[in-house]
C-alpha cells in the first residue's frame, strides 16, 4: 500500500492519491531531484506480476513518452521499485471536461470548437506516429484554467505496427464512446479514436451522450446498430458544416470517417466560415449496413504507391488465413463475454430480487441512531468502523458513510461508517535548521497541506541547501488536518559589493567580474575631484542587485585631465608638491 510521505526511487515523495483506474493508481508526487509536483503512476498491486499487464503498461510508457505536444500530457520518468511499476507524468491542475458538461450541460458552439482543434491538433501527433489511444472521453482531457487542453491517460495505446495485427484487444474505454468496430471484437485503428472524438463533440454541443442504455451490453449494441442522433433536431441552429463534422466523424463504418485527427483538424479549422454554414448534408462512398472486415490504415493507398511499408506488405497469404482463424475464435470469446455480462447485469437482479434503494444521509446521527436508520432501510452495517477528523461534526457522531449516501444500493449491502474524531489538532515544532523534505513528507503524512517557498539569502550565510530557515506557523501552534503551512529554504544569491567604498582595484574588479561571467565596461572620466584611478561610479547598485551570470557591468573611473600628469611629474621632480 503507497502511504503519504513515502518516496518511490528515492526520489517522488507521495503527497496524495488523486485518481484509480482499470489498470493503475495516481498519486500527486513531488520531485525531490527537479523540485517540482509530478503525477505518478503505479501499476495496481494484483496486475503487477501478471507479465501481460505489466507489457501493456510499459508499453503505455514508451508510446507516451515519444510524443511532444501542448495537448498532450508530458510523460517525464518511466521506471520500476521494488516491484512497483511506474510512470512519472506532468501534474495537470484543472479540471475534466466531463467535469465540466456536469456543471456547464452544454457548451457555446465556439468554445466547443476551440477544445475539439486542440483536441484533434494533440491527436494528430499521436496519429502521425501510428500511435492510437483507445480510450477518448471526457474523462481523459482535462481543460486548464486559461482553456488549455491536455490529452491524459494514452492508457490503452498502442504503436500500429505489424507486430500487433494478429491481436483483437478487449473492449477496454468506456463503452459510451466505444466504436462499433471495438464494440464488435474486432480491433481498432486511427479512426476509432474519430469516432470517440465525434461523441465527445457530440456531448458538449448538446450536454447528452448520443446513446444510452440500462447496461453497458445495451449501450454498445447501440453502437453498433442504431443510426447517429441528428445533432441538428436537438440543436437546430447548429450549422451544417459542423453537423457534417460529427457526422462523418461517428460513421458506422470506419471508411467513411476522416482518415486520421489532422485530416478532422483541418476540417474543424473552416467550419465556422459563414460559406459553409448551409452546405449540403455529406453523403458516404461506402455502406453504413456494414462493418469491414478489413482494418483501415492511415493514408493506405498513398503509402502503397510511394512503396513504403503497409500492413498489407507486411501480412502473407498464410498469415492471413491463420488471423481469420484467430479472429473467428476472438469473436466467439467476446460472444461469450457479452452473454457473461448480460447475466450478470440484466438477469441476477431480477433472479435475486435486488432493486436499488438510496443510502440515507446520516450524518451527525450517533452511531446507535445511524446503525438503526440503515438497517430500517434494508442496508448491513459493518462492525468494523473508520475514525475521521472533522472541525463539523461532534466526536463520536457520524461523518459519512461508505457507500455514500444518496447512492443507490440493492439491499443488503454492507455500509462503513466514519465516526468523528473531533477536531484533531497537529502542534507544530520547531523546524528551523531541518531539511524541508523530510519535514514535509512528516506534516503531509498528518494531513497538513505544506507549500515550500524559497528566500534569497546571500553568499555569507550560514544556511545550508534545502534547509529550512523559517516557518509560517510558529512552534507551539495547534493546526487541523487540511491546514496549510509553509516552510522556507535558501535561495543563496551573490549581491554587488561596493567597489568604490571597498577601496576595490582595477585588477580585483576584472577578477571578480570573471569569476561571475560578467561582461566588464570601463570607461575613463576625465576629471580634477578625484584622485587617479579613483572609481567613481558603477552601474550595478550595491546591496540589493543579483549577480546573474552574462550580466553586464560599467565602472567609470576617474582620470586626470590632459596636462596634468606631466605637470604633476615636473612639479614633484622640483620638489614644488
Amino acid at each position: 500500500m503507497i502511504m503519504k510521505g513515502q518516496k518511490i526511487s528515492d526520489r517522488y515523495q507521495i503527497i496524495k492519491s488523486i485518481g484509480e483506474g482499470g489498470m493503475a493508481n495516481v498519486y500527486l508526487a513531488y520531485d525531490t531531484i527537479l523540485d517540482r509536483n509530478v503525477a505518478i503512476k503505479l501499476l495496481r498491486g494484483d496486475l503487477a506480476s501478471d507479465e501481460k499487464f505489466v507489457h501493456r503498461f510499459q508499453r503505455e510508457a514508451l508510446s507516451a513518452s515519444s510524443l511532444n505536444h501542448p495537448n498532450i500530457v508530458e510523460v517525464y520518468d518511466v521506471g520500476e521499485d521494488n516491484g512497483e511499476y511506474y510512470i512519472v507524468m506532468e501534474y495537470i491542475e484543472g479540471k475534466h471536461l466531463k467535469d465540466l458538461i456536469k456543471r456547464r450541460g452544454k457548451l457555446t458552439i465556439s468554445e466547443v470548437i476551440d477544445i475539439m482543434l486542440q483536441i484533434t491538433d494533440g491527436m494528430s501527433v499521436a496519429h502521425d506516429a501510428y500511435i492510437i489511444h483507445r480510450d477518448i472521453k471526457p474523462q481523459n482531457i482535462m481543460i486548464l484554467e486559461n482553456g488549455l487542453v491536455k490529452i491524459t491517460d494514452f492508457g490503452i495505446a498502442m504503436a500500429m505496427n505489424a507486430t500487433q495485427l494478429t491481436q483483437t484487444n478487449s473492449v477496454m474505454g468506456s463503452v459510451h464512446y466505444l466504436p462499433p468496430e471495438q464494440a464488435n471484437g474486432k480491433g481498432a485503428g486511427l479512426q476509432s479514436d474519430i469516432y470517440s472524438m465525434g461523441i465527445v463533440m457530440y456531448e458538449l454541443l448538446t450536454g447528452k451522450l448520443p446513446f444510452r442504455g440500462d447496461n453497458a451490453v445495451e449501450i454498445a449494441l447501440k453502437q453498433l446498430k442504431e443510426a447517429m442522433p441528428d445533432i441538428k433536431e436537438e440543436l437546430p441552429s447548429v450549422p451544417n458544416s459542423i453537423a457534417n463534422i460529427i457526422f462523418k466523424a461517428t460513421a458506422k463504418n470506419p471508411k467513411n470517417r476522416y482518415a486520421d485527427a489532422r485530416e478532422m483538424h483541418e476540417d474543424l479549422k473552416t467550419c465556422m466560415n459563414d460559406a459553409r454554414a448551409n452546405e449540403p448534408r455529406i453523403t458516404f462512398q461506402y455502406s453504413e449496413k456494414f462493418l469491414d472486415d478489413t482494418k483501415v490504415t492511415k493514408k493506405e493507398n498513398k503509402k502503397e504507391s510511394k512503396g513504403e511499408d503497409t500492413i498489407a506488405k507486411q501480412i502473407t497469404k498464410n498469415d492471413l488465413k491463420k488471423q481469420n482463424k484467430l479472429l473467428i475464435i476472438l469473436a466467439s470469446i467476446f460472444t461469450m463475454l457479452v452473454v457473461a455480462i448480460t447475466c450478470v447485469v440484466v438477469l441476477i437482479p431480477f433472479i435475486t430480487n435486488g432493486k436499488e434503494i438510496e443510502v440515507p444521509s446520516v450524518t451527525n446521527k450517533t452511531v446507535t441512531e445511524a446503525i438503526q436508520i440503515l438497517q430500517d432501510a434494508g442496508f448491513i452495517v459493518s462492525d468494523e468502523q473508520q475514525e475521521q477528523s472533522s472541525s463539523e461534526v461532534k466526536e463520536g457522531n457520524v461523518v459519512k458513510t461508505n457507500p455514500a449516501s444518496g447512492s443507490k444500493r440493492t439491499k443488503g449491502t454492507e455500509i462503513t461508517l466514519y465516526v468523528s474524531i473531533g477536531d484533531t489538532k497537529i502542534t507544530i515544532e520547531k523546524y528551523i535548521g531541518k531539511n524541508y523534505l523530510e519535514i514535509k513528507g512528516a506534516l503531509e503524512a498528518k494531513g497538513l497541506q505544506v507549500l515550500i517557498e524559497k528566500r534569497d539569502v546571500e553568499e555569507n550565510s550560514t544556511a545550508k541547501d534545502g534547509e529550512i530557515i523559517d516557518q509560517s506557523a510558529k512552534e507551539g501552534d495547534k493546526l487541523s488536518v487540511g491546514d496549510t503551512i509553509t516552510l522556507y529554504i535558501p535561495n543563496v544569491v551573490s549581491k554587488y559589493p561596493n567597489f568604490k567604498e571597498g577601496n576595490f582595484t582595477l585588477e580585483e574588479i576584472e577578477a571578480f567580474c570573471k569569476e561571475h561571467n560578467i561582461a566588464l565596461t570601463i570607461e575613463e572620466v576625465m576629471t580634477s575631484d578625484y584622485p587617479a584611478g579613483t572609481i567613481i561610479e558603477q552601474s550595478k547598485p550595491e546591496g540589493y542587485t543579483i549577480i546573474s551570470s552574462g550580466a553586464s557591468l560599467t565602472i567609470k573611473i576617474a582620470v586626470p585631465p590632459e596636462g596634468e600628469d606631466i605637470c604633476d611629474e615636473i612639479s614633484q621632480a622640483l620638489g614644488q608638491c
